[in-house]
């Protein structure tokens, strides 16, 4: 998938106004998945990421990540945002909808291996979440 083919689907996900609002929520959502995984997976996933979105994660990635839950990061998510949590937890999954719709089947496993099973909703696979 292209860069602006992946911000053209976080906008009809999101139902954004343009494509320069999908590319704000979508920087601020994987900024906040960068800090939730580990430095290799923010790596392996970057390589699949169209455009500049995999340099934007490996900026974004911390030494070392931070574990917490969903209700966490949507919290970072609406802070980053200015959005309150249930409009974060809209964003969140219009981005990482579109982010398991164009990365492998096998890196989206290892990236939810990495996160409660509750986060596979956001990824619009609720068939995963335990």
């Amino acid at each position: 998938m292209r860069y602006d083919e992946f911000l053209a689907r976080v906008r009809e996900l999101g139902e954004y106004k343009s494509s320069q609002e999908a590319e704000r929520i979508t920087t601020s959502v994987l900024e906040v998945l960068a800090s939730r995984i580990t430095p290799d997976e923010s790596e392996d996933l970057a390589a699949q990421l169209p455009g500049p979105l995999g340099d934007f994660l490996l900026e974004s990635r911390p030494e070392r990540p931070e574990t917490y839950g969903m209700e966490e990061f949507l919290r970072r998510v609406a802070d980053r945002t200015g959005a309150r949590p249930r409009t974060a937890e809209w964003d969140a999954s219009a981005v990482l909808a579109t982010l398991a719709g164009s990365v492998s089947g096998g890196e989206l496993n290892q990236v939810l291996s990495q996160l409660p099973s509750g986060y596979a909703v956001l990824f619009g696979k609720p068939e995963l979440s335990g």
